[in-house]
């Protein structure tokens, strides 16, 4: 069993940075995939990034990239999120999510064995 916790979300202006945490408890988190969602008031669930278990691939949703960037350290269990230049259209609950599947395409859907309880984040102008 693998527990997800995210830290690090909160309220800030459009333009500023943040970076979330996502600290990871239980077997074998060098060899899941990792992967972070969000998803805003009325809004369906949306693939934010993802980053394979040995860490040398990354992906991101076409809304984030050039802005945010995934990371893992293995060696503490624990995956980020650095935000940067936020907008209010990225205001929303993150969720970090955790994959045995290698298949990206898999992990981009959402298709996560074990989900954090999330982080909100607000952008404000």
């Amino acid at each position: 069993q693998v527990q997800l916790v995210e830290s690090g979300g909160g309220l800030v202006q459009a333009g500023a940075s943040l970076r979330l945490s996502c600290a990871a408890s239980g077997r074998s988190f060098s060899r899941l995939s990792m992967g972070w969602f969000r998803q805003a008031p009325g809004k369906e669930r949306e693939f934010v990034a993802a980053i394979t278990w040995t860490g040398d691939s990354t992906y991101y949703g076409d809304s984030v990239k050039g802005r945010f960037t995934i990371s893992r350290d293995n060696a503490k269990k624990t995956v980020y999120l650095q935000m940067n230049n936020l907008k209010t259209e990225d205001t929303a609950v993150y969720y970090c999510g955790a994959s045995w599947s290698s298949t990206i395409a898999i992990v981009k859907d959402g298709g996560m064995d074990y989900w954090g309880k999330g982080t909100l984040v607000t952008v404000s102008l």
